[in-house]
């Protein structure tokens, strides 16, 4: 029995949603998402959306909880957006943007430049004494996750000096250097 799936979505005011053949569409103010779905049934009553499924397989199970996950982040998007954050760590890392273009110094010979999704907002926050943050926020969830991936791929955190780029609020498991 899926304890997530049993759970109706509530639909905010400002948010329309809309199923219909086999793909469901939710607007809101801050954008529109749609996601295709299958063995699941979804229904929107009294400002709720419920999902079903028709019998126990475990493909079936499995799928009840997953839509009704993805439904509610798409609800959470359109209302309030996502945001993740990345610290950049490392003596010289900086990062500055142009409109949708990332650029990354993080000690390569060259500077990495990167074409950011239109959907996605960049902001770069550079101060004296404290480590580079991008902020990447958009109303997809998987879209901001799958950018911040990317970013974060380019020097991922070494486990001795701490060093790359992590997730704000991560915490790197450290490692002992040489034993003497």
């Amino acid at each position: 029995m899926s304890r997530i799936g049993n759970n109706p979505v509530a639909i905010p005011e400002g948010v329309t949603v809309d199923v219909s053949n086999n793909v469901i569409t939710v607007k809101g103010k801050l954008g529109e998402l749609t996601q295709p779905y299958d063995s699941v049934a979804i229904k929107v009553e009294d400002g709720n959306v419920l999902v079903a499924r028709a019998s126990e397989t475990k493909d079936q199970k499995a799928k009840h909880g997953l839509y009704r996950a993805l439904i509610n982040n798409m609800i959470v998007g359109v209302t309030k957006g996502w945001t993740k954050q990345l610290e950049l760590v490392g003596v010289g890392y900086r990062a500055s943007n142009q409109g949708q273009k990332l650029d990354l110094a993080l000690g390569f010979s060259h500077n990495i430049l990167i074409d950011i999704a239109p959907e996605v907002k960049i902001e770069t926050v550079s101060e004296k004494g404290k480590n580079p943050v991008v902020k990447l926020t958009s109303h997809d969830k998987q879209l901001v996750g799958q950018v911040a991936a990317k970013i974060r791929s380019f020097r991922k955190p070494e486990p001795y000096k701490g060093k790359g780029i992590k997730f704000v609020g991560e915490e790197i498991r450290r490692k002992a250097g040489k034993s003497a």
